[in-house]
């Protein structure tokens, strides 16, 4: 039976994905800011706003700190541990395979699915559901290789590791947020809070410090923490907890195209055949994912 509450949060999800293919374009225009530090950066000024926005509501911001244990325990190793074992890939592995790697998240959040409980009303995971991740993740792998050759040398299991430890994360958050449904979505600010603080921490720890050097690096900073790593979260903890995952992880792979389409429109790439069939590949996929809420049917 169609639901349309459920539609809505999906779209919402679909949203989000779309404000997630912006991070490319804005991630050159930073320049040579090291990558933990442009995720303390986005998540001090995304939680910076939300303060901001609970003080205008005339709302306590430390009532939203008030949550169990275990939502803070998910909340911030989502958000924080995710960005950290993603760098810690692309770092200690040849970017190209630690990408494909941590972009099986898509897929796992459609078999996760699966192993939700039936109140959870994300409904029998079908053939159709995997068959378009599957489209999905092969479209990916076309945009992530690029042309590159991928080469798996056990020399990089580290960074293989660490790049399959965030998709797994990332996959488990979003499925496992859906147990958290009754917390109110304004418990991701407090979430990036934390994230901040870490990141902050780890980024003194690991990385030298390179501030942006120009009004516009200073402007795309902002505007991550505002989009991809700001808004893009609260929306997407919508998503997860009330619309269908097996479609929001299907369409998933929409990101990444999108952002490499973004780059072509902005002359920083060149368009090409691998594009086209990737965008292909990923539109039918999150399509045949999605069969029954085009149809109506959910």
């Amino acid at each position: 039976m169609h639901n349309p509450y459920r539609t809505r949060a999906t779209l919402t999800g679909l949203l989000t994905i779309l404000i997630w293919s912006t991070l490319a374009i804005l991630g050159v225009a930073i320049g040579d800011i090291p990558p933990i530090q442009v995720v303390a950066m986005a998540f001090t000024v995304v939680f910076t706003l939300t303060m901001a926005v609970w003080i205008l509501r005339g709302e306590r911001p430390w009532q939203h700190l008030k949550q169990p244990a275990s939502a803070w325990a998910l909340g911030v190793t989502g958000l924080f541990g995710y960005h950290l074992l993603y760098f810690l890939g692309i770092q200690n592995a040849p970017p190209a395979d630690a990408n494909l790697i941590n972009y099986l998240w898509p897929v796992l959040i459609v078999l996760f699915s699966a192993l939700l409980p039936a109140r959870s009303e994300v409904g029998a995971l079908r053939w159709f559901h995997i068959t378009g991740a599957g489209l999905g993740f092969l479209g990916t792998a076309l945009i992530v290789a690029g042309g590159t050759e991928l080469s798996f040398n056990l020399d990089y299991t580290y960074g293989y590791a660490a790049a399959l430890g965030a998709a797994l994360l990332w996959a488990s958050y979003s499925v496992l947020s859906r147990r958290f449904a009754h917390i109110s979505t304004n418990a991701v600010g407090s979430f990036c809070g934390v994230t901040a603080l870490l990141a902050w921490l780890t980024h003194f720890a690991l990385e030298p410090t390179v501030w942006p050097t120009s009004t516009w690096s200073w402007f795309a900073v902002f505007a991550i923490g505002l989009g991809p790593v700001g808004s893009a979260f609260f929306l997407w903890d919508h998503a997860v907890k009330h619309g269908d995952l097996r479609v929001i992880g299907a369409s998933a792979y929409a990101a990444p195209v999108l952002s490499t389409l973004l780059l072509v429109v902005f002359e920083f790439t060149a368009p090409t055949w691998t594009l086209a069939l990737a965008c292909a590949l990923v539109a039918g996929g999150g399509m045949l994912a999605a069969r029954d809420m085009i149809a109506g049917r959910s």
